[in-house]
């Protein structure tokens, strides 16, 4: 086993980035000289995974800074979370195709496809088979905040839903719903952008609001989560 360094509470990003090999597959999802990539050990929404830089250099630096002068480095982490956003359109796709009104005709093509006796045409990929369907990565957002908690720098990529039971109060729903949240399309960033000074709570404070039907719910973080059951449905049956 690896040696692994000891990281701990705003480092403890840090022994997936020194050490990716010695933790198991359902944490480390994959990892090269260059990035390790994790599933979120505390999601958010129900698919959320993070994009580890492993340089130091740029570890260290804040998103804003690294994404906004290091044309070189945003062109590489826009490469990795584009092939990031199909990972976990897949697995979306896996969890609640079977739910949604759009992925029927393709359910049913992959049925019938399954189902028979006869070859698949010679040469043909089962994607090509099969209609298109609901295109999930239209359901997946990328960004980073605007006052990391984490000392090591590290991109989100996940699902819009916002079904996890780690969603537990209104920092950690409006770290993903207000201005805090930062897009990796904004990148690079203007000098005068207000996200650049996001203050410890002032975005987090504001008032909640729905991600999906705009429905506001102030600070009734309970209400807003009973919510947020119901709309889920409603998002997988899209």
């Amino acid at each position: 086993m690896a040696h692994r360094h000891i990281f701990k509470d705003r480092a403890g990003l840090g022994a997936y980035i020194d050490s990716p090999e010695t933790f198991p597959a359902s944490r480390v999802i994959s990892y090269n000289k260059d990035f390790v990539v994790i599933n979120d050990l505390y999601p958010k929404s129900s698919v959320h995974v993070l994009l580890l830089p492993r340089e130091p250099a740029i570890s260290a630096l804040h998103p804003l800074t690294a994404l906004t002068t290091n044309p070189a480095f945003l062109a590489s982490v826009n490469a990795e979370v584009d092939k990031l956003k199909d990972l976990v359109a897949s697995e979306l796709r896996r969890l609640y195709g079977q739910y949604s009104a759009s992925d029927s005709a393709r359910n049913s093509a992959l049925e019938e496809i399954m189902s028979s006796a006869d070859d698949p045409p010679t040469g043909a990929s089962l994607e090509t088979l099969l209609p298109p369907g609901r295109d999930w990565r239209k359901e997946v957002v990328a960004g980073v905040h605007a006052h990391p908690s984490m000392s090591h720098l590290h991109i989100h990529i996940l699902s819009l839903d916002r079904h996890s039971p780690f969603l537990k109060h209104r920092k950690h729903y409006n770290s993903f719903a207000t201005p805090f949240f930062v897009p990796l399309s904004a990148f690079p960033l203007g000098a005068d952008d207000n996200r650049w000074h996001p203050g410890r709570e002032g975005y987090l404070k504001m008032d909640m609001v729905c991600w999906r039907c705009g429905r506001g719910f102030g600070n009734r973080f309970k209400s807003l989560k009973e919510h947020l059951e119901g709309e889920f449905e409603l998002w997988k049956g899209v």
